[in-house]
């Protein structure tokens, strides 16, 4: 990390693209190659950001969403390059040949299947080039690497069982028991250990080729973690749990809003905020600076995901599945990152505020300093005091046509549910008479790029101009999520062009790799 705070440039610009979704040969998108020509291609294209979600492993139980990892601070195994490990010398070249993968959906039960296998032979090549020293300086230098792949192991040796149904000695940590545990799975232990060393070595690639290329990248903070995870396994005492069953009292979600109107049961545990003990408090402070700690060392900027759980969480009863059936509860508030700023000195962090945001979760925002979100397809409601229109946005703030949880721009516009009348206020805000969909993305850039705010994010689908096919994530549901990923080809020469272009009229163009914006400024 070079810098802890954002830097004085007034205007800058970035593309909103998970790694996963990046073109691959490999069924889903990685460390590797195509993610270098990316931060040249951002390069060229005249921007300085890239944004992705959360790179921690995901699970089938959960869909695949980044956002219920069962390992918040690992990377996920599929993001290792497969090509970097040939070149390692830990695949043969043939190896590393792919089966047929769709390039525009990620199969991500037969990646995980493949992957696998890759992984196991480049853990039985490396164990005999290397031996185990690298790994033991691994877990020196990554103090929580060890009981990741601990979990891991288990995991498998159970069957993937939750670690609430293992056995009571496991499930409550018994000292002995968890030593004749890490005895007997010692060499599984050593391979996930090895599948963290390669992420670590592929992704501190890719911040070496953005800090040259003048990229920064801005990773993704979930507040909240997965039930079934090694940080509530490990962290018990933080979480509100029932100590008898280790399940929940209370889950994660939030009430109606315009994400979804019958709002959301999301059923992460809850953090013991208000707890009596201070022990408890104390080790809660610990965790959450570590896990800071742990992604400054990745990204150079932290999107804080549902930022205004700090100020005030939605906590539902675990036995309750309808989302708006909770309760408001206060959250940790100002002292919080007051306290994690303490201990790592000022923190580069864009809050996302949206969803029911009150002016407590403002002052906040705005003591801290820290831009929020201001989502251009929210902004059409005909209401002059819309927060999301460019003429209301602040400087202080990150603008964004939409995100992985909102339609594609043409999506929003072909859709019948859009009301005809703000699709003709946001056609006149770009100063267009038409109601041609087939450019509205560019319309909705050029109201993002021409508004006061700070930095500019694009999702790579909307300079793009795909529909809704290529929507990333539907809140509020199951199925069919974090599947879209970009065919090759569509990042050419003429598009960077085209990009370099309209962000250089606009003032937004790449700066030195200190270039990112100022918060409270």
């Amino acid at each position: 990390m070079t810098e802890r705070s954002f830097s004085h440039s007034p205007r800058s610009a970035g593309v909103l693209l998970d790694l996963r979704s990046l073109p691959s040969p490999h069924g889903i998108g990685d460390l590797g190659p195509e993610a270098h020509a990316f931060i040249d291609f951002l390069a060229r294209a005249g921007q300085s950001y890239w944004q992705f979600l959360p790179s921690c492993p995901t699970s089938p139980v959960s869909g695949d969403s980044p956002y219920m990892s069962p390992s918040a601070g690992a990377g996920d195994p599929l993001l290792i390059s497969p090509e970097l490990l040939v070149e390692q010398g830990l695949l043969a070249a043939d190896e590393a040949v792919p089966p047929s993968f769709d390039p525009y959906r990620i199969e991500t039960e037969q990646v995980r299947a493949w992957k696998g296998k890759l992984l196991e032979t480049a853990w039985q090549r490396y164990r005999v080039q290397e031996g185990t020293g690298g790994l033991e300086e691994f877990c020196r230098n990554h103090p929580w690497v060890e009981e990741h792949a601990f979990f891991l192991a288990l995991k498998k040796h159970l069957a993937q069982a939750p670690w609430w149904l293992w056995p009571t000695g496991l499930r409550r940590r018994h000292s002995r028991i968890l030593a004749r545990y890490r005895q007997q799975l010692a060499e599984e232990i050593r391979k996930e250990v090895f599948c963290q060393l390669l992420f670590d070595h592929q992704w501190q690639e890719i911040r070496s080729r953005a800090r040259a290329s003048g990229i920064h990248l801005i990773g993704d903070l979930p507040i909240y973690v997965a039930q079934d995870s090694v940080d509530v396994w490990a962290h018990q005492d933080i979480f509100d749990l029932d100590a008898a069953s280790g399940l929940p009292n209370h889950v994660a979600g939030v009430p109606p809003d315009y994400f979804s109107t019958t709002g959301q049961r999301w059923g992460n545990p809850l953090y013991r905020w208000n707890s009596r003990s201070a022990r408890v408090r104390n080790r809660l402070t610990d965790w959450w600076q570590e896990r800071f700690r742990m992604l400054l060392e990745r990204v150079d900027v932290i999107r804080i995901d549902h930022f205004r759980g700090f100020e005030s969480y939605w906590a539902i009863p675990a036995g309750e599945k309808d989302g708006r059936k909770g309760i408001w509860r206060k959250g940790p508030g100002t002292a919080f990152f007051r306290a994690m700023e303490k201990g790592l000195g000022p923190l580069p962090v864009i809050a996302e505020d949206l969803g029911l945001i009150t002016p407590a979760v403002e002052k906040m925002r705005d003591t801290l300093g820290y831009p929020g979100m201001k989502i251009l397809l929210f902004a059409f409601d005909g209401q002059p005091d819309n927060p999301y229109l460019p003429r209301n946005m602040p400087r202080n703030c990150v603008v964004y046509t939409g995100t992985h949880d909102n339609d594609t721009a043409v999506g929003w516009y072909l859709d019948p549910a859009t009301p005809a009348e703000a699709r003709r206020q946001a056609k006149a805000l770009a100063n267009r008479e038409d109601d041609e969909a087939g450019r509205f993305h560019m319309d909705l850039i050029h109201l993002a790029f021409s508004s006061p705010a700070r930095l500019a994010v694009i999702p790579m689908q909307d300079w793009l101009g795909f529909g809704n096919d290529c929507r990333l994530n539907t809140p509020g549901t199951s199925q069919g999520n974090w599947q879209w990923r970009l065919a090759p080809g569509y990042l050419s020469p003429e598009l960077a062009a085209a990009m370099r272009e309209r962000t250089a009229l606009h003032g937004r163009l790449g700066q030195a790799p200190s270039a990112t914006p100022q918060p409270g400024r």
